[in-house]
């Protein structure tokens, strides 16, 4: 079994560098093609058997156009979501700048604990992502066929931040997802740094 990651097809705040964060936006034509065509492209070379997302409008359509072409329903799992960022969401980052600095200043040199206003940090967001990656790969341990997770741009950079122990302020420089992009999960690297997270939590 193998688990792939999807970032959500494009919605209009994407095309204008808005921060969408919890903002419940949705897909933009373009969007739609892109789910469309990533649809050909895993009923193709994949044998996905089950879809999960997040409940985030973008991501469930993205899902939805998926599983209508792959005859398969997409199940909406709470933990997926993209971050919050409260208070920031709907500007720019040059906006933020201008808007918070002091904030932002603060929340780019720790933006891993940091919290901005009103809204998660990246800590936070992991705490309630890597438990819900457990759930679902346990729920399908004894399957052959591979997984499909349909998500948002932080939450894969932020997890791939974490299981390979990089920068958090590097993350879009490392593992920036373009809009439908995939990446696969490495599932071993995954079980061990996520036990590593439950013993320092103890």
């Amino acid at each position: 079994m193998k688990l792939y990651l999807v970032r959500h097809g494009e919605t209009d705040w994407n095309t204008l560098s808005r921060i969408q964060g919890n903002t419940d936006t949705v897909l933009n034509e373009k969007g739609r093609q892109q789910a469309a065509e990533l649809a050909d492209k895993l009923k193709e070379g994949y044998q996905i058997r089950r879809i999960y997302t997040s409940d985030r409008r973008r991501a469930r359509d993205t899902a939805g156009i998926i599983g209508e072409r792959l005859g398969i329903m997409p199940k909406v799992e709470k933990g997926l979501e993209e971050i919050n960022f409260g208070r920031w969401e709907g500007c720019t980052w040059q906006q933020v700048k201008e808007k918070f600095p002091e904030e932002y200043q603060i929340w780019h040199r720790n933006r891993r604990y940091h919290v901005p206003p009103s809204g998660e940090s990246y800590q936070q967001l992991l705490e309630r992502l890597l438990p819900t990656i457990d759930d679902i790969i346990n729920e399908n341990e004894q399957e052959e066929e591979d997984l499909l997770v349909v998500t948002h741009s932080a939450v894969i950079m932020t997890l791939m931040s974490y299981l390979y122990d990089t920068p958090f302020e590097d993350m879009a420089k490392n593992y920036r997802t373009g809009n439908t992009g995939i990446v696969e999960l490495d599932q071993k690297l995954f079980y061990q740094r996520y036990q590593e997270m439950m013993k320092e939590n103890k």
